[in-house]
């Protein structure tokens, strides 16, 4: 087999199209094929063929060492999930051999919604309660993704739940002082990881439930219907994996933005007004799981902590020419928000009341 031919989309429609037939996928010529927005983190591209819309979800052009076995989890996850009442893009087909493009990539379907992050439509910008909704449907879809047996669905070895929360601290770190091999990288600045780092350890939950977690849950990565509040899909399943499904919710919670503005999904977000505030997206999460939510705060701390740490990732990689320096530095800043919002958390945990 040829190598692939990689264009201004990044991936070689003549091969992706060779495969698609062996599939037995609905014969025809790739057409309209356009990337999709995705950021540094994998080629997103959409096209149809045969009359049928298709997204492709494929490693970026600088792949990280882990990222065709993240293609094939993604994969797999969405498979097992296919039959739940879990908001997810819908898989046509997997390909987890690296020689067909070069990398292991899969098929979904197109979703039919919007971005709330890139704006809002004119019924929902207009409409208090629809935008109420809108975070509360977020919180009703992590809700159902950690109701779901892993085991049943077949997802017993997707994961290590076992000393998942002792884990997280030190190997999050470790990620983030692996980043000096990367040339011309000098190191991270960032204010309070030592002591996050510290109150996470001293303050871990001692168990938790373990389930599906999608890992990446926040505005930018659910799209909303267009005729009301409810999510139309999860997307950006590459964190997946068992767990401790409350830390979703953490992320959720870590990435909200805040009364006075920002947050990690906010950026162009409209009409911020009526959607729920931080206490009514854990009351909302209490009402349709018996998880103990007595240390959500601790679950917020480590989602900024770690959300932090992979978004410098982003910064660093820009330093040796493998991702644009803008969004390195737009990352490396709201790195650096993440830390200071999970450091405001902790001393208003500690805070006498």
């Amino acid at each position: 087999m040829r190598e692939p031919e990689h264009n201004d989309l990044g991936v070689d429609l003549d091969l992706l199209s060779s495969w698609m037939d062996e599939q037995n996928l609905a014969p025809g010529k790739i057409e309209n094929a356009e990337a999709l927005g995705g950021g540094t983190q994998n080629i997103i591209l959409r096209f149809d063929r045969g009359g049928v819309g298709y997204v492709l979800r494929h490693p970026p052009p600088h792949k990280r060492k882990n990222s065709d076995e993240t293609m094939r989890r993604e994969a797999r996850v969405l498979a097992a999930i296919a039959d739940s009442d879990v908001p997810h893009p819908g898989l046509i087909a997997a390909c987890p051999d690296e020689s067909v493009l070069g990398s292991a990539f899969y098929l979904m379907e197109p979703v039919d919604g919007f971005n709330a992050t890139t704006g809002l439509p004119e019924l929902h910008a207009n409409d208090p309660t629809i935008r109420h909704g809108m975070g509360l449907s977020m919180v009703d879809a992590i809700a159902a993704l950690g109701r779901i047996d892993y085991v049943e669905v077949g997802l017993a070895d997707f994961g290590k739940p076992d000393g998942y929360l002792e884990r997280q601290v030190a190997r999050w770190r470790a990620q983030l002082d692996g980043y000096s091999e990367l040339e011309g990288y000098p190191g991270p600045e960032i204010p309070h990881v030592d002591s996050v780092a510290g109150w996470l350890d001293t303050n871990r939950p001692t168990h938790f439930e373990p389930g599906i977690i999608h890992g990446d849950f926040h505005l930018a990565n659910v799209m909303f219907r267009f005729d009301g509040p409810e999510l139309a899909a999860a997307v950006d399943w590459e964190l997946s994996t068992i767990g401790d499904p409350l830390l979703d919710l953490g992320w959720l919670l870590a990435t909200w933005p805040e009364p006075g503005g920002g947050g990690v999904g906010s950026v162009g977000l409209q009409a911020w007004d009526s959607f729920p505030i931080a206490e009514e997206l854990v009351d909302r999460y209490a009402e349709q799981s018996t998880r103990d939510l007595s240390c959500v705060t601790w679950y917020e701390v480590l989602a900024c902590y770690k959300l932090g740490i992979i978004l410098e990732g982003t910064h660093a990689r820009a330093y040796s020419g493998k991702a644009p320096k803008t969004v390195g530095d737009a990352l490396h800043a709201t790195t650096i928000g993440l830390f200071e919002r999970g450091h405001r958390r902790i001393l208003a945990a500690e805070s006498p009341t």
